[in-house]
């Protein structure tokens, strides 16, 4: 898909509205998430929470992709299956969920700790949630797209982490990848120029330990090379003049992570 399609008002609240969708499939996970669960049974929790709600889950079929979620425990950093895998307490587990509703897609991304998690792995949730922040004041009009991966990737590198190349952002909303690529690495104004109208997911997936990853023989699944933990947040983001307008939230994930303590 070579073309970057600009969005009306009309579309961006379309957009607003399944990207809302997936933040409230998420903050049901994160009701349920905890040690001895399969990350299976979160899967059909979302199935069934994103059908009831009039919606259809944008990753299940995707490429055959089998799943409506992409669920990756510790050292997977995106795209792993749901299965019989057994959540334990001081995991890591990244959820990225996308859903299209009214023929319009949102995403968004979050990664969960369970139980008590080592100081590592703190610091590497922190880190990346801020680079995601981060990433997001540079999403203005007039601003390109190297803004946004030079503010992620000088951040995670300064706190010790590792940037992912592999994998990046992307344009979303009329369909789930669209141009442009949005990586977390980059030079300060280089690449494509944001503009009003253009909707973007920014993703920052980072390392605790080294940048290189490996793609598994499923064709889907990723893991860090060392088999350090990784952490992934995302948002779907509308690129306005002065602020960026972010279009999920993470703030009814984390109002339900708060009760559940």
């Amino acid at each position: 898909m070579s073309k970057i399609y600009y969005k009306s008002l009309e579309e961006i609240e379309l957009i607003r509205e399944s990207s809302m969708l997936v933040s409230k499939t998420l903050a049901e996970v994160a009701k349920v998430i905890k040690a001895g669960m399969t990350t299976l049974t979160l899967d059909k929790l979302a199935y069934e929470f994103i059908n009831d709600h009039g919606a259809i889950p944008a990753f299940l079929n995707y490429n055959g992709f089998p799943n409506s979620l992409c669920i990756s425990p510790n050292e997977q950093v995106v795209h792993g299956f749901p299965s019989g895998y057994v959540i334990q307490d001081g995991d890591l587990v990244s959820v990225d969920c996308g859903v299209v509703k009214n023929n319009y897609f949102g995403d968004s991304a979050y990664t969960f700790a369970i139980g008590e998690i080592d100081a590592e792995k703190q610091k590497l949730l922190e880190v990346t949630r801020r680079c995601l922040d981060l990433g997001i004041e540079k999403a203005v009009a007039g601003m390109r797209v190297g803004d946004i991966g030079f503010a992620v990737q000088q951040f995670a590198e300064l706190n010790g982490f590792s940037v992912v190349r592999e994998l990046v952002g992307h344009g979303v909303g009329i369909n789930l990848h669209e141009k442009p690529e949005v990586p977390n690495y980059g030079k300060r104004g280089a690449g494509p120029k944001l503009e009003e109208g253009m909707v973007i997911a920014i993703e920052p997936m980072i390392n605790a330990g080294v940048a290189g990853v490996k793609f598994h023989k499923d064709g889907w699944t990723v893991t860090t090379n060392d088999n350090k933990p990784s952490a992934h947040f995302e948002h779907t983001v509308a690129v306005k003049k002065g602020k960026a307008e972010v279009l999920s939230t993470f703030s009814i994930i984390e109002e339900v992570l708060q009760q559940n303590k």
